[in-house]
């Protein structure tokens, strides 16, 4: 099976599951570890989507100071 990105909010529905599960504990070392495995991939997916998100928001910024920039202002 292929395994596809979520989107953040999957994602982060997700890492708070695993959390939830390494917390409270009864799993053995191998399940725990699958289960580390997978909150760091589910933290990489998230942080990807906010990193995305801030260049996004920045090049917005950056778009909109030029705009007011070149409005004719004195």
């Amino acid at each position: 099976m292929a395994e596809t990105n979520p989107s953040y909010e999957d994602a982060r529905a997700e890492l708070r599951d695993v959390v939830a599960k390494l917390e409270s504990g009864g799993q053995s070392l191998e399940e725990s570890l699958a289960l580390w495995e997978r909150g760091e991939h589910l933290a990489d997916v998230c942080r990807r989507w906010l990193d995305g998100a801030g260049e996004r928001l920045d090049a917005a910024i950056a778009a909109h100071d030029a705009d007011a920039d070149g409005s004719g202002e004195t």
